[in-house]
């Protein structure tokens, strides 16, 4: 099973899987909790009151700021390099041919 997920995501050991998905943990929760900073500054809540549109907005929000907030721990713990190849497979899924 590790062996599986060693190899889908192009890990090179057990402990280089363990670092991506801590990179990816802090990453997610890093930029989960600077949107709403992001949204006071903007006033959104003041903007918005139906509450659903709010959800959506933030969401769109937190998917440019998750992006930058990976690069940014992924520098911190050296795999820069690694991530930006996984960025670019992801940018490279979605293009239309």
């Amino acid at each position: 099973m590790l062996n599986k997920l060693i190899f889908l995501f192009k890990a090179n050991s057990l402990f280089h899987l363990v670092k991506i998905f801590i990179i990816f943990a802090i990453a997610g929760s890093l930029s989960v909790f600077l949107s709403d900073p992001v949204l006071k500054i903007i006033k959104l809540d003041e903007l918005i009151s139906f509450y659903p549109i709010y959800i959506i907005i933030r969401l769109i929000i937190i998917f440019p700021l998750y992006q930058i907030t990976l690069f940014v721990v992924a520098f911190t713990f050296g795999e820069y390099s690694y991530f930006k190849k996984f960025f670019l497979k992801f940018i490279n899924y979605f293009k239309f041919r």
